[in-house]
Parts: structure tokens; C-alpha cells; sequence
């Protein structure tokens, strides 16, 4: 792999704890510019132009990238630069080349180059999805087992931070700055994600059997071939479904009760996002001061009561802003705090010799789980209306109590 400019050489003891859980955060900040926008903007943007909901519930399909990621984690895990570091050999093009894709997507608006903007964005999910495997690995790297809630925190935090400003204030300020403002923007602020990592260190590459042919694949087959490990993929790849079902209709909805892209852009990408934000933060301190699945089916129940909501507005009616704002936010706060949960229960179970790997496992069954939920979503919409949309993520939140109880309630409970 190329090198990039001198930079700081791999360090066996990683620095303080502030200091690695503000890196982390910047990467995730970085990788969740590109998701913002594909996910809260530019469905509205297209519902605008008259897009079918069916339509804009394949979007979904921009992503997967990020489904599909774990057939080439292993060589995350295995080829690197000893100069650069086993992580940072892959960070730091990878975050100068989602730069690029950025400033190329200013010259591509919906109205004028639609085809080449979505090609765009599934270029971005490429190489975001490719990054992240990185940065998950080096999460695992420099966290130990008791700063995970916190860890965890600070990845879903930056993550919601970067979508909040790629989905939510750039979108609303691109009224001003325009589309090529927007992703000139975003395009800054992954560069100078890319100036962060460049002065970082981080911990010595893996032992040499990870990176051996072979061992790596031994490994993985012990880390999920088990009973244990198929529970934890039944638990990981089910908890967004309804959640996800509700988030990819809810958007189209209000535009078609009549709010424009700009208050979107400020109630879900903005004020939505900022109380998710404050939901992961209390996420992580539930993760750190009680059995995770505790923490598990503490903030599920707590997330179907705003799906409820949802539904409520679909069949009674808009009855005004407050409630639009104040539903959202309930509904954001609360997947918030139940992201945060389930990414640490995640890594609690991490084989750490192959961190990248592993996680990057895990994660991808997240996302084929939730995969179907914004094609049915759509379907079922344009077939039934949202009130079924949101009738149907109600009951599957609701129902999903069952699997982590059930699941998680043997051996080692998270």
C-alpha cells in the first residue's frame, strides 16, 4: 500500500484514554458526513422532485457497501505498512479519497445529475464502509474491556455528529452556501479528519500467527462457529428493523404533510440528531453501569413508544410542529441510547487478534438485517399508506423485546 506523508510511528502503549476516545470520535465524525446526507437529505431532496416512495425506499441499495464489508476486512486485518501502523495504513488514504468523492458530488445536484450523484454516493459508502473497518479495528485495539461503554459512546457520538452536520446544519445552511457549498464542506471536514490522523500513534501491529495465511480464517471459524455466537448474530441482526422501517418513511411523510427540506433538515438531521446524540451519551453510561442486556432491553421497550408516535401522527393527522418535534426527538434519543448498547455489547465479544474482522462480521449482519426494512417500507407505503408503515415498526420494535431476553439470558450474559 503507498505511504503517506511522515508521520508518527506505531506506539506499543497507546496514549492516555481522552486522548484515543477523541481520535476515535474524529474518524467516526469523518465517516458519518457521507451517511447523513444519503440518509436524512436526500430522501427529501428526491421526494421533492417527485421520486416515488417506492423509489426512494431502494436508496437502501447505495449501501451496500456496508453490508458486504466483510469479504474484504481480512485484508484490513493482515496487510499494512510498519510505518504507518496496521490501522493507519488505511486510514489515511482512504480518508483523502472520500475527500475527493465529496468534492465531485458539487458538481453533481439531483435536478440536473441524478445518476451521477447516486453513483457517487455509492461510491462514498465504498469507501466509508472500507474505513470503517479500519477504525472499528483500531477501536478494538486501543480500548480495554472497561472503557467500552465509553468507547462506544465516542463512536456512535462521532458518527451522529457527522450526520448531524452532513444531514442536518450543512443542508439547512446549503440555502445559503449552495450545493456546491454543501459538499465543498463536507469535503474540508474530512480532510481535516485526515490532518488528525496523520499526528496520531497507535498500538503495535498484531502477532504474527493474525497475519499468517490461514490463521486468521481458523480464528474467525472458532470465534462464530458456536451456539453463543449464533445467538449474538440473532440479536445484533434483528434490533433496527422496525426502527428502520420507520426512519426511511418518516422523512417522505412530512413532506408530504407539507414541510419543506429545509425544516427537515433542521428537526431530523439537526434537532433529531442532537438528541440522539444526548441518547448515546446516556447509552454508554447505561453500558458501563449495568448488565448489558439489561441495558439491551431497557432502551428497546424505550424505543417503541416513539414509534407509536409515529404512528399516531400518521392516522389522526398533523396536529402541528410541537408534536412533529417533539416525537422526533423522543424517537432519536432513544435509538440513540439503544445504538450505543448494542455496539458495545458487540465488541465485549470481540476476538481482539482479529478485531477488524470480527467486528466488521458483526456490523455487516447488523446491516443485512435491517437491509430489507426500507424496501418494505416503501412498498408497504405506496401500497397502504404510512399509518401501516408505522403500525408494523411498532409491533416489530415491540415483539423484538423477546430476543434479547431470550437470547442473551444464558451464557455470558454481555
Amino acid at each position: 500500500m503507498s505511504a503517506a506523508p511522515p508521520a508518527p510511528a506505531a506506539d506499543a502503549r497507546p496514549r492516555g484514554l481522552a486522548p484515543r476516545l477523541a481520535w476515535l470520535a474524529s474518524l467516526y465524525v469523518v465517516q458519518g458526513l457521507p451517511f447523513g446526507f444519503q440518509a436524512t437529505a436526500l430522501p427529501a431532496y428526491l421526494r421533492e422532485t417527485g421520486v416515488s416512495l417506492t423509489e426512494i425506499g431502494f436508496l437502501d441499495l447505495l449501501a451496500l457497501p456496508w453490508l458486504f464489508k466483510a469479504l474484504w476486512a481480512p485484508a484490513v486485518d493482515r496487510f499494512h505498512s510498519p510505518r504507518l501502523g496496521r490501522r493507519r495504513s488505511w486510514i489515511l488514504p482512504l480518508q483523502l479519497l472520500l475527500a475527493l468523492v465529496a468534492l465531485a458530488a458539487a458538481f453533481a445536484p439531483p435536478d440536473r445529475a441524478l445518476g451521477l450523484l447516486l453513483g457517487l454516493v455509492f461510491s462514498a459508502n465504498l469507501v466509508a464502509a472500507t474505513l470503517d473497518i479500519a477504525v472499528d479495528g483500531l477501536a478494538v485495539d486501543l480500548l480495554e474491556e472497561r472503557h467500552l461503554g465509553l468507547g462506544n459512546t465516542a463512536q456512535v457520538v462521532g458518527f451522529k455528529v457527522g450526520m448531524l452536520l452532513g444531514g442536518g446544519l450543512l443542508v439547512w445552511l446549503s440555502g445559503r452556501i449552495g450545493w456546491r457549498g454543501l459538499f465543498g464542506a463536507i469535503a474540508a471536514l474530512t480532510f481535516l479528519g485526515w490532518l488528525i490522523s496523520l499526528t496520531q500513534r497507535e498500538p503495535r501491529s498484531a502477532p504474527a500467527d493474525v497475519a499468517a495465511p490461514g490463521a486468521l480464517r481458523r480464528r474467525l471459524k472458532a470465534a462464530f462457529l458456536n451456539a453463543d455466537a449464533a445467538k449474538l448474530l440473532v440479536v445484533v441482526g434483528t434490533y433496527k428493523v422496525g426502527e428502520k422501517m420507520a426512519d426511511a418513511m418518516y422523512g417522505p411523510f412530512l413532506v408530504d404533510a407539507g414541510y419543506t427540506p429545509a425544516q427537515l433538515g433542521l428537526w431530523l438531521g439537526t434537532w433529531g440528531m442532537g438528541c440522539s446524540l444526548a441518547g448515546s451519551v446516556v447509552g454508554g453510561l447505561l453500558a458501563s453501569r449495568l448488565p448489558l442486556r439489561a441495558a439491551l432491553l431497557l432502551t428497546a421497550a424505550l424505543r417503541v413508544l416513539p414509534h407509536g408516535g409515529q404512528w399516531w401522527l400518521a392516522e389522526a393527522g398533523v396536529p402541528g410542529d410541537g408534536a412533529v418535534i417533539g416525537i422526533t426527538c423522543a424517537e432519536a434519543f432513544f435509538g440513540g441510547a439503544l445504538t450505543t448498547v448494542m455496539f458495545a455489547t458487540m465488541m465485549s465479544r470481540v476476538d481482539r487478534r482479529i478485531g477488524a474482522t470480527h467486528y466488521t462480521v458483526l456490523a455487516s449482519v447488523e446491516v443485512l438485517g435491517k437491509a430489507p426494512a426500507g424496501p418494505i417500507a416503501g412498498l408497504l407505503g405506496d401500497a397502504r399508506g404510512f399509518g401501516a408503515v408505522f403500525a408494523a415498526a411498532t409491533l416489530i420494535s415491540a415483539l423484538y423485546l423477546l430476543v434479547p431476553f431470550v437470547f442473551l439470558r444464558r451464557k455470558h450474559p454481555a
